[in-house]
């Protein structure tokens, strides 16, 4: 906390955006249900994550950047913010998720059964590539899925989404000082 009892700029601005971000993240997961495209079942270089999360990154590092540290960001500034946003949105859009569940059993339901017939209707050369034990034994404990294997793999993939795009968006946008 600085001297007048405020959160850092870093923590303040991450938080900020994480908290939007983490809000739109849960709305879109439910329209994703509810127009019935279930969002477990989109491959993640598709999921709406990414584009969400280059948008608020890039806004929360470009405040930080051009409002708070004088045009100067350091690339660990970068990872640090970025992270800080991933912790908020993944907490906030993770807990409604679970909460939902809850309120709403046919989510996980429908996620088994939608991606079993995904599953079963893979070309044997997917199957042959995969290992056909590890497909079996995948397809074997996919009904015994639980609401926090779900939250649980939400978060991690939020974490990994958004490694990549901080790596890449703390490069593009760190300026350091001049040195003379």
């Amino acid at each position: 906390m600085s001297e007048k009892g405020r959160l850092p700029p870093l923590v303040f601005v991450s938080g900020k955006y994480g908290i939007v971000g983490g809000l739109l993240g849960f709305v879109l997961l439910l329209i994703l249900y509810y127009i019935g495209r279930h969002p477990f079942l989109i491959p993640v270089f598709f999921d709406f994550r990414v584009l969400l999360f280059l948008v608020f990154i890039f806004f929360t590092l470009k405040e930080l950047r051009e409002d708070q540290f004088q045009g100067i960001l350091f690339f660990w500034q970068g990872m640090i913010a970025s992270f800080l946003f991933t912790i908020v949105f993944a907490v906030l859009s993770s807990l409604p998720l679970f909460i939902f569940m809850q309120l709403e059993p046919d989510f996980l339901s429908t996620y088994i059964s939608l991606m079993e017939q995904q599953l079963e209707g893979l070309p044997p050369e997917v199957v042959e590539r995969i290992g056909k034990e590890t497909f079996e034994m995948n397809v074997n404990k996919l009904p015994d899925t639980t609401k926090w294997d779900l939250t649980f793999l939400y978060l991690w993939q939020s974490f990994m989404i958004s490694l990549f795009i901080s790596i890449i968006l703390s490069v593009i946008l760190r300026r350091q000082p001049k040195t003379q």
